[in-house]
Order: structure tokens, then C-alpha cells, then sequence
């Protein structure tokens, strides 16, 4: 690792001498283990703790394949999908991994009894497999998480429907919460050059989601003037969404619950803020029925923010909490995307508000190759920025992954793999300079 980390670090090694570097036999990454998925049974949600399952192990270095890369991993970060893995929520990510493991002899690899876990990465290609011509040794790149074997007609109009899509890092095993990853050479993406390792490994996921759910003719195809609700507007997904709303031409309106976040809203440029815990919106009377007058009073407050418009688009995210709400302020003919389900995944809404009005309901997982790179580029350019708040060593990944669990983080928080410190792996510091406030943005709170 140490021949690894040098060659990167240097300004003369070329793609020659990275291709012969020798490879370790294993490298360490973090882990659940399949004996432990029952560690948690009988524990609410809240009560499970990353810290316990999430392991920092030695594990040996997989087998490569045609159409994959190794990667040296140089930053990751956490998002809601390892704490999912790590609480082992809504099933144990184990049954993932045996699915894929029966598909063929080389998807056998990643039917472990441990899974090395992480949906992103900023890092250098270290080897190519057979077939694999855009990308060789040596080469500065980002990796999105979508993995599809495009074997079957259905997902050559959009990848996203592969029968055989899946999450990398989650679905499959070799992420990116290590030193080392496995992925799909169409998994890589450039480097944006004006970020440290630690800010171009934050994006991905979140990033890329946000694009097709609120920007892409696969999502809700969002216009110029338009109003969009987004809920939990200063948090990993939500602050990505809040700032291709306001680089669109859009209008958003921002849902946080606390002073500090609508304060981060604001710096991002959006002037209309709800703040649901001073306003004190309960939008469930109890654990089974809602409150329709919640929704009428929020709605109104929407109202006062928008000159009296209802919402065109509504970034949904935290699910069951907030669902009935999100259809019932839509206007007459408006969309409502969804995600994500953190607070839970049995939606319930009042379908009179939804058939009587016209509106939609549209489901949106990640992205696909090309909505991924053009989320990405808009990174490359400063269009949009990372949202990085903290950043943890690989061994803290349990107190990372916990933060995020219980919602006391800002936007996302990263995790250094190989990369000894921050503010390591920048190119072009000229647009660094340009634009680093906005890089800092969420650093500096």
C-alpha cells in the first residue's frame, strides 16, 4: 500500500509504472459479517448502533474481471445506505449478496460470508480487466454506484431498468468504504480536478440521485420557475437538490428542522425556508392516523412563501412522515418524486388529492450512466458543490455511519481510505480559488 500511496502522491509517475505496481494479497476495508445479522433483533431502528457492526477487517484482494477496475481508494463517504447495511434494515444486505452470487461463476466472488460496504469513491485506477479500453492505470476518477450486467433488452433505453441493476457497495460486495474497490469500468467517471479526494467522493450517490429525480425527463423534468418542496433541504440529498433548483431557474423551498440548517439553505441562495420544528408541523396525530388540517396549515405557509403558488414538484425523501402532506400541497397537475423512505416505507395519502388533481407519483432510484456523468460534470464545472461537512479516518467509519443514523450530521460527511490527510489530490487549484467558498460552505458551520 505504501508503493501504492507513493505513485499517487507523485507528479511523475506515469500509467507504466502504476500498472507495475505489485497488487497486495488483501487490503483492509470496512465490513458487516453474515453472523451477526441477527445482532439487532428485536431493537427499534433508533436504538441500533453502527459502531457495534461495522468492522475494520483485512480482507483478500477479489479476483478481476473482464469490464472491471481495481481501484485505490483515496476517499469515501457515508451515506444512508451503510447505515441501512449496518443495522441490517430493511433486510440483511447478506440476501443481496447470495442473489448475485447465483448468477454466474464470476458474480460468485461476491457471495461472502462479509461485505466490504461503500457507495462512493474519489481514487486511481490501478488495474483494468479484459475489454476494458476508456480507462487505464493511473488514471484520477470518481466511481457512481450503479452496477448493471445490460444483458437483457430492458435496460438498454435506461440502465436504471436492468433486471440485473443493482446498488454497488450495497447489492454487491467490494465498495468503497476500503482501500481498495472492485467496480465496472462504466461505473468510472473523471476526477473533478478543483476538489480534494475527500470533496470529489462525497457527491456521487447523492448527487446523481438528486439529478434524476428533480432534472432528468426520467424524473420530474424540472423547468425554470418552478416551485419545488424539498424536504430535509440541508441534508445529503436534499442540499443537492437545493442547488440544481436554484441553477435550473427553479424556486425552492426548502424544509429543515432546525435554525442552523435553514441558515445553510440560505447560504446556498434559497430565500424560502420552513423551519417544520418551529412551526411545529405534526402531520400524525398518532401511529396511525393523520392530521389533514396539517397539511392545510402547511400548505399555507407555502403559500405566504410563494405568493400564493402551490408546489410544481416535491422532492420526496423521508416517506411515511411526510407522504400525505407532499400529495396534498401539489398543485392540480403537479409530481411528487420519490426515493427514499428513512422514516418509513408504508406510505399512506389521501388519493382523493392525487386522481381529482391530476397528479403524479413518480418512483426514482439513483441514476444511470449518463444522468450520473452529467451530474457529475456539472461538479467538474462548479456548477454545483460538494456538501461535505466532517470527514472521519476508515476507522471511525462506525462513529461516521452513526452520525448520519441519528441525524447529526449536515449534508455528508466523508471518510478518508488511503489518503493520509484532507485537502490532498487537487489539480487545478485556479477554479479551486474561484469557487471555494462554496466548496467550504458546509465545513465552515
Amino acid at each position: 500500500m505504501k508503493e501504492i500511496l507513493a505513485a499517487i502522491q507523485s507528479k511523475d509517475a506515469t500509467s507504466a509504472d502504476f500498472a507495475n505496481i505489485p497488487l497486495p494479497e488483501s487490503y483492509r476495508g470496512i465490513t458487516v459479517h453474515k453472523d451477526e445479522a441477527e445482532m439487532f433483533a428485536g431493537l427499534a431502528s433508533r436504538d441500533k448502533d453502527p459502531r457495534k457492526s461495522l468492522h475494520l477487517d483485512d480482507v483478500p484482494l477479489p479476483e478481476l474481471g473482464p469490464g472491471e477496475a481495481l481501484v485505490a481508494v483515496m476517499a469515501s463517504s457515508v451515506n444512508y445506505n451503510s447505515v441501512w447495511t449496518s443495522i441490517f434494515e430493511p433486510v440483511s444486505t447478506f440476501g443481496f449478496l447470495e442473489r448475485y452470487g447465483r448468477l454466474s461463476d464470476l458474480s460468485k466472488r461476491h457471495d461472502l460470508p462479509y461485505h466490504v460496504i461503500g457507495s462512493d469513491l474519489a481514487g486511481v485506477v490501478l488495474r483494468t480487466g479484459p475489454g476494458v479500453n476508456s480507462w487505464k492505470p493511473g488514471d484520477e476518477v470518481v466511481a457512481h454506484c450503479l452496477s448493471v450486467e445490460l444483458e437483457s433488452s430492458d435496460g438498454h433505453n435506461d440502465t436504471m431498468l436492468d433486471p440485473e441493476q443493482r446498488i454497488w457497495g450495497f447489492e454487491t460486495n467490494f465498495g468503497g468504504l476500503a482501500e481498495i474497490a472492485l467496480v465496472k469500468s462504466n461505473q468510472l467517471m473523471p476526477k473533478p480536478g478543483h476538489l480534494s479526494w475527500e470533496e470529489a467522493a462525497s457527491p456521487g450517490l447523492v448527487n446523481s440521485t438528486a439529478y434524476r429525480q428533480l432534472v432528468s425527463r426520467n424524473g420530474a423534468g424540472m423547468k425554470q420557475g418552478d416551485n419545488v418542496l424539498i424536504w430535509g433541504a440541508s441534508g445529503g440529498l436534499g442540499s443537492y437538490a437545493t442547488q440544481f433548483a436554484l441553477a435550473g431557474g427553479a424556486n425552492p423551498i426548502c424544509v429543515v428542522s432546525s435554525p442552523e440548517k435553514a441558515d445553510i439553505c440560505r447560504a446556498m441562495g434559497a430565500d424560502a425556508v420552513i423551519d417544520r420544528n418551529a412551526e411545529g408541523y405534526k402531520f400524525w396525530k398518532d401511529e396511525n392516523t393523520q392530521d389533514p388540517r396539517e397539511w392545510k396549515r402547511f400548505g399555507s405557509k407555502i403559500r405566504e412563501l410563494t405568493g400564493g403558488e402551490d408546489i410544481d414538484i416535491v422532492f420526496e425523501h423521508p416517506g411515511r412522515e411526510t407522504f400525505g402532506a407532499s400529495v396534498y400541497v401539489t398543485r392540480k397537475g403537479g409530481t411528487i418524486t420519490t426515493c427514499a423512505s428513512t422514516s418509513g416505507y408504508m406510505h399512506e395519502y389521501d388519493n382523493r388529492y392525487l386522481w381529482m388533481s391530476l397528479k403524479r407519483i413518480i418512483g426514482s432510484h439513483f441514476a444511470n450512466y449518463r444522468e450520473a456523468w452529467e451530474a457529475n460534470r456539472l461538479i467538474a464545472k462548479g456548477k454545483i458543490h460538494p456538501t461535505l461537512s466532517k470527514v472521519y479516518s476508515l476507522e471511525e467509519t462506525g462513529q461516521a455511519a452513526y452520525d448520519v443514523h441519528r441525524n447529526l450530521h449536515q449534508g455528508k460527511v466523508g471518510v478518508l481510505a488511503l489518503a493520509p490527510q484532507e485537502g490532498l489530490g487537487v489539480s487545478n487549484p485556479e477554479l479551486r480559488e474561484k469557487h471555494i467558498d462554496a466548496i467550504n460552505r458546509f465545513r465552515n458551520i
